[in-house]
């Protein structure tokens, strides 16, 4: 979008392109459709999120594939979820939000679809790992990031909160049903209804998702109409502008930018052990090691959709107080009860469920993602423009920590014959990230973001 030289510029106002009539109310701002619509494609997404742990001990049982092996198959699967992340923010910028989202979902429910005509072990590698690791990584986190930072200038914290909630939701809304299915009738039903809930969601997509809010004619929600003519014209252009160069291109010269940076790598260590304690953990092995101390795996399965319940709740709740209070601390207080919590785990496995068990299961959840918001305000504060891109390097280690826990967990419940040891290591990290974390210094802007140094 440009303005020729000497042109008045007409800038849309901050809900639609033309004022709303005396006396009549003003419509929803389009940017909150789009935040719906994202919502339910996380939601959608988040389906195999809750699948490996419930999913684990019934393809043992039928392949008598080890723990390490599957453990490796969910590793592939986080390593390229996080890889992913930052070429599929910078191919958001270049191709647009809504082709990348519905290229995503198709990976997700193609892989999960393909996953019942497997009978080898490296077959696995091919669906849970390469397929679904690319889908996944190329929504995920980053997504919510990007839709936050592209539509809205109030309230982004509260709204990457919300869009992070609906990988819980997701979580929520299949964990129960996966659980119940893998039983009976079995496994394969349920990766069918994984792939349908991914696929399920596309239309919704292709059909509302918008890449910018030029496209819907609006500033981003909360942004300011400029009265200058030519201020105008500047802002609605930048508003269009997106970058031509090579995805691929342009996410490597982030890296190499922010690689500089004390804070990138002060993020990069903190979300990696944040993956480590979530998804690598908790996510890929509670329900096998619950399994191992007697507890019904659809139990199991029921203390992490509570964890999910909460998910939503915490998220939300840390998106609103990123938008109050300083995210550096927030992250510090996050990591160190994950860490509390990690370290009395091992007391509270039992075959029943104890009222201990379900405080966990409450604070847990409530910790679970809630680092996002706090470190996405972080890396849009210290990157400005490259915020959405940078968040997306931190997201691959996210993941990296969460495969390298995947697949070490697995190992040591193979040597050991229990998870005690992942959980106490875990919950060591998690100390380490809180003091990472609280002495992450403040940058006044992003040109003035200090260098890192040897």
């Amino acid at each position: 979008m440009s303005a020729l030289p000497g042109k008045a510029a007409a800038v849309p106002d901050e809900t639609t392109t033309l004022p709303a009539p005396s006396g009549q109310p003003r419509r929803l701002h389009p940017a909150w459709i789009v935040a719906a619509v994202a919502f339910l494609a996380l939601v959608g997404a988040a389906g195999f999120r809750a699948a490996p742990g419930v999913l684990m001990v019934p393809l043992q049982q039928e392949f008598g594939w080890s723990t390490t092996v599957l453990s490796a198959a969910v590793s592939i699967n986080l390593v390229l979820f996080g890889l992913t992340a930052p070429f599929a923010a910078a191919l958001m910028e270049r191709f647009g939000i809504r082709a990348v989202t519905a290229t995503a979902l198709v990976l997700i429910g193609m892989g999960s679809a393909l996953t019942v005509l497997v009978n080898q072990s490296w077959q696995i590698l091919l669906t849970w790992g390469l397929l679904i690791g690319l889908g996944t990584g190329s929504m995920a986190l980053v997504f919510a990031a990007t839709i936050a930072n592209t539509w809205f200038v109030k309230s982004r914290g509260l709204v990457i909160g919300i869009l992070t909630a609906g990988s819980a939701a997701g979580q929520l809304v299949f964990l129960p049903v996966i659980a119940v299915l893998a039983q009976d009738p079995g496994w394969r039903q349920a990766s069918l209804l994984i792939a349908a809930g991914a696929l399920a969601v596309v239309p919704l997509v292709l059909k509302f998702l918008k890449n910018s809010p030029a496209d819907a004619g609006v500033l981003p929600f909360g942004a300011e109409p400029v009265a200058d003519d030519e201020q105008a014209a500047s802002q609605a252009a930048e508003l269009d502008a997106r970058p031509r160069s090579n995805a691929a291109v342009r996410a490597l010269q982030v890296l190499k930018r922010a690689s500089r940076v004390r804070t990138f790598w002060a993020l990069v260590a903190g979300f990696a052990i944040c993956g480590a304690t979530t998804n690598g953990l908790i996510g890929t092995h509670f329900i096998p090691s619950a399994h191992d101390h007697g507890m019904p795996e659809t139990t199991a399965a029921g203390l992490l959709a509570v964890v999910g319940i909460f998910d939503i709740i915490g998220t939300i709740a840390s998106g609103w107080l990123t938008d109050r209070f300083n995210p550096r601390v927030l992250l510090a207080v996050y990591y160190q009860f994950r860490g509390i919590g990690l370290l009395v785990l091992p007391l509270l496995l039992n075959a029943e469920v104890q009222p201990s068990m379900i405080v966990f299961v409450v604070i847990y959840g409530l910790d679970w993602v809630a680092t996002v918001p706090p470190t996405a305000a972080i890396c849009r504060e210290t990157f400005g423009a490259d915020g959405s891109v940078v968040f997306g390097w931190v997201f691959a280690a996210h993941q990296l920590g969460a495969a390298a826990a995947a697949i070490t967990a697995g190992a040591l419940r193979d040597a050991t014959g229990h998870y005690t040891y992942a959980w106490l290591g875990a919950a060591a990290m998690c100390t380490i990230a809180a003091v990472i974390s609280a002495t992450i210094r403040r940058n006044r802007s992003p040109q003035e973001a200090e260098p890192a140094t040897a």
